[in-house]
C-alpha cells in the first residue's frame, strides 16, 4: 500500500452544486467534537512524506503498541520507536532478488503490505529508529522518488540481462539501498544491554506468528485463505477469508479489550478528507449548504457547509468495488480507539503517517460505515479475535 495524493478542493459554495469527484474542505463540514470511549497507547506520530511506505509506517505503529502492552510499558518516556527503514530496505533487497527470478514478471515499487513487514520481522528482526533512521541522503524526512527510480531501473536492466547473470548485482543492488537508507546495524546497545535485530525482536515479545490478517471478499470461499490480489502483496501474504461483519466484530473486539489494529484501506474515496475525518459520502444523497443557502446564497460570506448522508455498505458492494478497482490498496493505517461525535456516533480513531496534520495532529476518525466498505485487510494478535474465529482457526 502506498500514500496516495490528497486530491482536495473546496466544493463549489452555491445551491446544490456538486459533491462528486472532490473532497470537502474541513470548514465546509459539520462543526464535530469527539470524546475518546476507548484508546489503546500509541506511539507518537510520524511522517512517510514523500515516500510510499505507508505499510511500514502502519505496521510499525502496530508492533510499537504491541510491545507497549506485551511488555506492560507504563512509561511514555519509554515506549518503543522502531526503525520503519530497517523493514524497507531489506524488503526492497528480497523483492529485488524475487523479481530478477521471475524475470521482471512482479511489480516493483515503494509499496507493499502489512504482511511484508512481518515476514521482515520474522526473518531479520527489529532494530531502534535511532540506529536506521533511513535519512541517509541529505534531506530530514523521506524524499525517495530519487531512491524507487534508481532501484526499480536497476533491477529491470538485470531483469533482462541473457545468459549467466555476474556475482555482483546482488552486492551493487545492496549497496545502493545501503547508500540510501543506511546500513542496518548487526549489533547495538539499549539500556546499556547489546542486541541484535533478532534479539531485541524478542526482547519486546513480538512474535510474528501470533498475528492474523484478515480480508472479506466472495471471490474466494469464506473461512478459507487466500493471497490478497494486489500488485503490493508481492510475498503473496494469505489472508483469512471472513464475512465483513464477522471482521467488524474482529475490530471492536479487539479495541474493546485493549488491542489494536494494522489497517490497510481505499482513502480514495471523497469522504476520506484533508482534515481528519473518514465518512462513507452518499455523493448523490449529499449536497452542499443549507436549503437557505440553496435558494438566497451563503450568510455573511461563510463558506457552505456539507449536509452529510451517509451510504450503507454491504458485502455485494464491496464485492463490486473491488472487482471494477474503485476499491484497491491504496493506504495503511493504525486502528487505536473508538470514540463519539457530539450526536453519539461511534468512530474508530485512526493514526495516520502524515506527519502531525489535518484538524486532529495526524489522527483520523472514519466511521463505521467507512470501515466497514473500504477495509482491505486488517491484522490483529491472535488473542484479540472473536470466539467463533479462535476456534475456526484453532486458535486458543
Amino acid at each position: 500500500m502506498k500514500k496516495i495524493s490528497m486530491l482536495a478542493a473546496a466544493l463549489l459554495c452555491l445551491g446544490i452544486s456538486a459533491f462528486a469527484q472532490q473532497r470537502p474542505a474541513p470548514e465546509q463540514l459539520p462543526e464535530y467534537k469527539f470524546t475518546t470511549v476507548k484508546a489503546a497507547p500509541i506511539t507518537s506520530i510520524k511522517n512517510q512524506a514523500s515516500s510510499g511506505t505507508c505499510w511500514s509506517f502502519s505496521a510499525i505503529s502496530f508492533l510499537e503498541s504491541e510491545a507497549i502492552r506485551l511488555c506492560n510499558i507504563k512509561d511514555e518516556a519509554k515506549y518503543p520507536d522502531f526503525s520503519e527503514f530497517f523493514v524497507v530496505s531489506n524488503s526492497y533487497k528480497e523483492r529485488a532478488e524475487k523479481y530478477v527470478r521471475l524475470d521482471g514478471k512482479l511489480g516493483f515499487s515503494a509499496g507493499s503490505g502489512a504482511g511484508d513487514v512481518f515476514d521482515v520481522v520474522r526473518n531479520h528482526g527489529i532494530v531502534p529508529n535511532e540506529f536506521m533512521t533511513g535519512m541517509n541522503y541529505g534531506t530530514s524526512l523521506p524524499q525517495q522518488a530519487e531512491m524507487d527510480a534508481v532501484l526499480a531501473a536497476y533491477v529491470e536492466a538485470v531483469s533482462k540481462t541473457r545468459g549467466k547473470l555476474s556475482t555482483a548485482w546482488k552486492r551493487g543492488f545492496d549497496a545502493v539501498v545501503d547508500e540510501y537508507l543506511g546500513k542496518a546495524p548487526e549489533t547495538f546497545v539499549v539500556d546499556g544491554k547489546t542486541y541484535t535485530p533478532a534479539s531485541y525482536r524478542d526482547a519486546m515479545k513480538i512474535n510474528p506468528d501470533d498475528y492474523v490478517e484478515l480480508t472479506s471478499f466472495t471471490h474466494h470461499p469464506f473461512y478459507t485463505w487466500f493471497a490478497l490480489e494486489v500488485c503490493d502483496n508481492w510475498r503473496s501474504s494469505l489472508s483469512y477469508n471472513v464475512p465483513i461483519d464477522e471482521l467488524m466484530a474482529v475490530v471492536d473486539n479487539a479495541l474493546e479489550n485493549g488491542y489494536t489494529i494494522c489497517w490497510g484501506a481505499d482513502v480514495s474515496h471523497n469522504g476520506f478528507t484533508r482534515g481528519g475525518h473518514a465518512i462513507l459520502v452518499d455523493e448523490e444523497a449529499t449536497m452542499a449548504g443549507s436549503d437557505q443557502e440553496r435558494w438566497v446564497g451563503k450568510i455573511e460570506g461563510k463558506p457552505a457547509t456539507i449536509k452529510i448522508v451517509e451510504g450503507t455498505p454491504t458485502q455485494e458492494s464491496r464485492q463490486i468495488e473491488f472487482d471494477n478497482k474503485t476499491m484497491t490498496d491504496d493506504h495503511g493505517m493504525h486502528i487505536f480507539g473508538i470514540a463519539q461525535d457530539q450526536d453519539g456516533k461511534k468512530y474508530y480513531m485512526v493514526k495516520n503517517s502524515w506527519g502531525e496534520t489535518g484538524v486532529y495532529k495526524g489522527i483520523w476518525y472514519a466511521t463505521e460505515a467507512f470501515v466497514k466498505a473500504q477495509t482491505l485487510d486488517i491484522t490483529v494478535h491472535k488473542s484479540a479475535l472473536t470466539k467463533d474465529l479462535k476456534k475456526k482457526l484453532g486458535v486458543k
